[in-house]
């Protein structure tokens, strides 16, 4: 059965928004899988951008804690100038087509992001090597912003990697440049292709978009395939969740909630918003994989 409609968020379950060292993280799998069975979640997945590169640490550290795990993506994507972050879980990671649109973002990506470091490095003393410093699985990580925060940090531009944000490496700054992205109609389909299921991420963060996906635009997505909607997000306000329960519950989706936990990288908790346990393993149920450690 499909868990949607929750009034609030679950007390007790899964972290299932969570980044490491293979993208803007700053902990190892093992770290994540240490702390969530250390802070008492029942679970917990692996959630870095645009790449499954973390997937087999992530089984080992989630063998040697004992802890279930489950296999996700953040994927940058854009739907009619609006950005949107969707999470695949449970996919293959063989599928041709996931590995394509992989192998195009992180390409598209890295180049955005050099160009970025280029135009910063006029004004502030960071260089592309500073940059790469901060990817720690080095060409494993898939780079972006994050590393030129953290670059500028280390160079005593700014103290933490939130304050580059609301600084030089801002959506608003003269230096930004957009990621090149996929639709998000592409990412359902290709998804979808590979045997998961795709959530969208805290799709009501006015913090992130001026403008935020309409009912309309998640309505079309839903009737391709997308299978849920994450609620239970620090970035959502509580107007937007109620209206994130509402399109759910109208559409039967599953409703999810995460921390967007990125270890030191932001001051986001891990396990401070959870899924429940049914809504797990539906989404297990539903994917191409089982449930890693189950």
């Amino acid at each position: 059965m499909t868990h949607v409609g929750i009034a609030a968020p679950p007390a007790v379950g899964w972290d299932i928004h969570c980044h490491t060292v293979f993208s803007d993280g700053t902990e190892t799998p093992l770290t994540l899988l240490e702390q969530a069975k250390s802070r008492g979640l029942q679970g917990v997945a692996i959630t870095d951008h645009d790449t499954t590169a973390g997937w087999a640490d992530a089984e080992k550290a989630a063998t040697q804690v004992g802890l279930p795990l489950l296999r996700g993506t953040e994927i940058t994507a854009d739907d009619c100038r609006v950005s949107v972050h969707m999470l695949a879980f449970q996919y293959d990671p063989d599928n041709a087509q996931i590995r394509e649109m992989f192998a195009n973002t992180r390409d598209a990506r890295l180049r955005r992001t050099k160009r970025m470091v280029e135009h910063i490095a006029e004004d502030y003393p960071i260089t592309w090597q500073s940059v790469q410093a901060q990817a720690h699985e080095g060409l494993r990580t898939t780079i972006g912003r994050p590393h030129i925060a953290d670059a500028l940090v280390a160079a005593g531009v700014y103290r933490t990697r939130s304050e580059a944000f609301a600084g030089v490496v801002s959506t608003s700054s003269k230096y930004y440049i957009p990621t090149p992205s996929p639709t998000t109609h592409d990412v359902v389909g290709a998804v979808k292709a590979a045997g998961g299921v795709t959530v969208i991420a805290h799709a009501g963060d006015l913090s992130r978009n001026r403008r935020l996906l309409s009912d309309e635009q998640i309505e079309s997505l839903i009737a391709e395939g997308l299978d849920g909607l994450e609620v239970w997000h620090r970035g959502n306000p509580p107007q937007q969740r109620e209206r994130l329960l509402a399109i759910a519950t109208a559409h039967d989706l599953l409703v999810t909630g995460g921390s967007d936990w990125h270890g030191k990288g932001k001051p986001n908790e891990l396990g401070e918003n959870l899924t429940d346990e049914a809504t797990v393993r539906e989404i297990a149920r539903r994917g191409v994989l089982p449930l890693f450690g189950a």
